[in-house]
């Protein structure tokens, strides 16, 4: 009995020792591996403050636009005179004819254009219903909406004046309530700006994450293939006979750097560019520490399949963009299609940035988010399998193929 328990006291102490000195090889080999480094830390540090300083304006002002006004009445340039007042267009000419205005959009002159039809102001007289055509360059959505928004709120009011000019009331006050019979106020809730950044720069923060860490992982992956001579994911030494020793050294090695790239990520890059920080800090490290394991798991997972430091570039690369869209935010999740909704839910991303944006953008709890923490360590535990899986796969064929040698060399 007393050996029996001193071997599964040895069998603990020799795994400790095991793992930490995966750990301290593996962290080696990241801080050797100039290609890790970059999409470890270069990629995170820098591509975060970039994106955020792209849009940092958040919102479009004084966009140019050219009139085409084929009206030429009092009206259609009252109209063009509210629309170059209003802080987000400015109307740089006014043209004759299409052809003219659009000659301004191809030379970059102009982003936008608006028509007034030659029956604008006849229509508007003898009561009846008319309209007022938009065009924009869609090479950014930040115009279309500058201008949509602008034409839209001075066709309403100018539609009012004209209907108080038109059924004059009794009084004052019935003349209010003519016009604006439902009185309304328009609160933008969480992002007062309706900016772009911090609409969708939250969700690009958490997906830089998880898509630097498969690609890190999985270069490590390849690198580790390219350099055994059995082209095995496991070398041949004592310390790698364990699979939870490898999968708890490497992942160790991960977790500690990442809490420093999380730190930088979620807190410090939101805070120099002003985005929402509402959610309460603990509620954001409880809800990122199951993401971070999911993510880690699950590139680790994926590194069993590389068998070159280039394939990870040429395999997931391209997927960022579809994880964003399927995720939710740049699309509505209702609009996405049931296979690439269910798709979706493989990656850690998508309950990460759903729940995350809940959490620190409109102050949500971590009960309110209960559906996506549960998720997330649903898919930690079941990469954290798979991972184990693969490593102990790996494991078997190098002591197969290690056999194989030793038998042909003798």
């Amino acid at each position: 009995m007393m050996n029996k328990e001193s071997r599964l006291r040895y069998i603990i102490k020799e795994g400790i020792q095991d793992s930490f000195h995966i750990w301290k090889e593996e962290l080696k080999n990241v801080f050797k591996d100039t290609g890790v480094m970059i999409f470890f830390f270069l990629v995170p540090l820098a591509y975060p403050v970039l994106y955020a300083f792209i849009y940092d304006n958040e919102v479009v002002r004084e966009a140019k636009m050219v009139v085409v006004d084929q009206s030429d009445s009092y009206l259609s340039r009252e109209f063009t005179r509210r629309v170059n007042a209003t802080p987000d267009v400015q109307v740089v000419a006014v043209c004759s004819d299409m052809a003219e205005a659009k000659r301004m959009l191809d030379e970059k002159k102009a982003y936008g254009i608006l028509l007034f039809p030659s029956e604008f102001s006849k229509d508007l007289h003898t009561g009846k219903q008319t309209k007022v055509s938009l065009y924009s360059d869609m090479s950014s959505l930040l115009f279309y909406k500058a201008f949509l928004l602008s034409a839209t709120e001075v066709s309403l009011d100018l539609g009012k004046e004209l209907t108080a000019r038109n059924n004059p009331a009794s009084t004052d006050e019935l003349q209010q309530i003519v016009l604006n019979p439902i009185p309304y106020e328009s609160v933008t809730m969480f992002n007062s700006q309706s900016g772009f950044a911090s609409f969708l720069v939250p969700a690009i923060l958490i997906l830089v994450i998880q898509q630097t860490l498969i690609l890190g992982i999985g270069m490590l992956g390849g690198t580790a293939r390219e350099r055994n001579r059995f082209h095995s994911l496991v070398p041949i030494a004592r310390h790698y006979n364990g699979t939870l020793r490898i999968v708890f050294g490497k992942s160790l090695a991960y977790i500690l750097l990442y809490a420093v790239v999380c730190l930088w990520v979620l807190a410090i890059v939101p805070r120099l560019f002003s985005l929402p920080q509402v959610g309460e800090p603990w509620d954001v490290l409880l809800f990122i520490l199951p993401y971070l394991f999911a993510c880690i798991f699950l590139s680790m997972t994926l590194s069993g399949f590389m068998t070159t430091r280039e394939s990870p570039m040429l395999v997931f690369v391209f997927t960022s963009l579809i994880l964003l869209f399927i995720s939710g935010v740049s699309w509505p999740l209702a609009s996405v299609p049931p296979f690439w909704k269910a798709f979706g839910y493989l990656f850690p991303s998508t309950p990460g940035i759903q729940g995350f944006i809940r959490i620190n953008s409109t102050g949500a709890t971590l009960s309110e988010v209960a559906a996506e923490y549960r998720l997330l360590w649903i898919q930690a535990g079941f990469y954290f399998i798979t991972a184990c899986i693969i490593y102990r796969y790996q494991i078997i064929r190098s002591e197969r193929l290690a056999n194989k040698n030793s038998s042909l060399a003798k």
